[in-house]
């Protein structure tokens, strides 16, 4: 979906934010870019969607250049969610900032309000609230909103699930996924591991400007060197199957953990 081919980009021209990165974004995935704070991920996402430009090497959509694209056509394939949701909010309620959105990529009126229905439905807002009133999860729920709301090819999302609580995450997190079944690809930043364990089919592991990994992300989370490289740990279930060892290494959720340990009691 997305091919980064040595890219490198640095702010004001001081130095290297991200540097000599090449990746291929799988099609149909949810892909996670994790790593520690200033680690470049935020930066890499920007670099998908052509909000900037590298510095060096190129990104491709589908083996087309970025650069020789228009932001329509971008903006048509492409839905992005900022780390800050008062970025992308500027309308009086919150039915009227998705139409807002959907005017740019959706030409047909009776599919705008199809559209609109359909994601105020699954993210439980109310069309009539002022955004800027709600709190910050809220917010976050309507910028979330606006980015998936005309269903893009790809789907970028920076710390999407940032002020939110388990079940607004969980809530969100199950449209995102519903969208990647229907085809949508996605890309998040995320700092949450349990959120990127249980949602994500592949990581992209970023370290001072540098992708330092890649793979499933049952396998980076089981590679020790990888995650201390990166500064992270992983989630509490893969690190307690990790500690316990021989018997447990695979397991990668409770129910798992709950069924070995119990298979383990039946044989002592």
């Amino acid at each position: 979906m997305i091919r980064f081919d040595d890219v490198s980009f640095g702010y004001n021209d001081k130095g290297g934010t991200v540097q000599h990165i090449s990746f291929t974004l799988k099609k149909a995935c949810i892909t996670a870019i994790i790593g520690a704070n200033g680690a470049g991920k935020s930066t890499v996402s920007k670099l998908m969607r052509g909000l900037i430009r590298p510095s060096s090497g190129r990104v491709f959509l589908e083996e087309q250049d970025m650069a020789g694209m228009k932001v329509s056509q971008l903006a048509a394939r492409i839905g992005f969610l900022f780390q800050n949701p008062d970025r992308q909010i500027c309308k009086n309620t919150v039915r009227e900032e998705l139409l807002f959105s959907l005017q740019f990529t959706v030409p047909d009126r009776d599919r705008q309000a199809a559209c609109c229905e359909e994601v105020l439905a699954a993210l439980c807002l109310n069309p009539d609230d002022d955004p800027m009133v709600l709190s910050r999860g809220e917010r976050q729920r309507v910028a979330m909103a606006t980015a998936m709301v005309h269903k893009p090819e790809l789907l970028i999302l920076d710390e999407p699930t940032t002020g939110l609580d388990y079940r607004e995450c969980t809530e969100i997190m199950d449209y995102v996924r519903s969208l990647n079944r229907n085809g949508t690809t996605v890309a998040m930043v995320c700092h949450d591991m349990e959120i990127v364990q249980d949602y994500a089919d592949e990581v992209l592991v970023m370290s001072a400007g540098r992708l330092i990994a890649s793979g499933s992300t049952a396998a980076v989370f089981r590679n020790r060197e990888i995650l201390d490289a990166a500064s992270l740990l992983p989630p509490q279930i893969v690190d307690l199957s990790l500690r316990l060892g021989e018997g447990y290494e695979n397991i990668s959720d409770v129910d798992g953990m709950a069924k070995a340990i119990a298979g383990k009691g039946a044989k002592a």
